[in-house]
């Protein structure tokens, strides 16, 4: 079975730091492109950033660019999201998503981690 488990949520103050992870399970990780995305309270759900199946391509939303930061090991199965000057818009539920090498859509996600920005 395919396991995406998002970590590292928490309440941070405005301008502060955070960095999510995402360990994956049950499948060929090093296929996989991954994404993640947020979703805040009465809000649809937006895309934040991807990383390519080997690391060297990465996209991000505009809203993020330049403050956030997506990474991966592959050894570790495991995809991350480095989050630094933080805004209170920043504010959802942060979740992973896989989507194996040539689809066009993400087949797995995982259940969401909070990041609360105070400000």
């Amino acid at each position: 079975q395919v396991q995406l488990v998002e970590s590292g949520g928490g309440m941070v103050q405005t301008g502060g730091s955070l960095r999510l992870s995402c360990k994956a399970s049950g499948l060929t990780f090093n296929m996989y492109d991954m994404g993640w995305f947020r979703q805040a309270p009465g809000k649809e759900r937006e895309f934040v950033g991807r990383i390519s199946w080997g690391g060297a391509r990465t996209s991000y939303a505009d809203s993020v660019k330049g403050r956030f930061t997506i990474s991966r090991d592959n050894a570790k199965n495991t995809v991350y999201l480095q989050m630094n000057s933080l805004k209170p818009e920043d504010t959802a539920v942060y979740s992973c998503a896989g989507g194996l090498r040539g689809s066009s859509t993400y087949a797995y996600w995982g259940q969401g981690t909070q990041v609360t920005v105070s400000s």
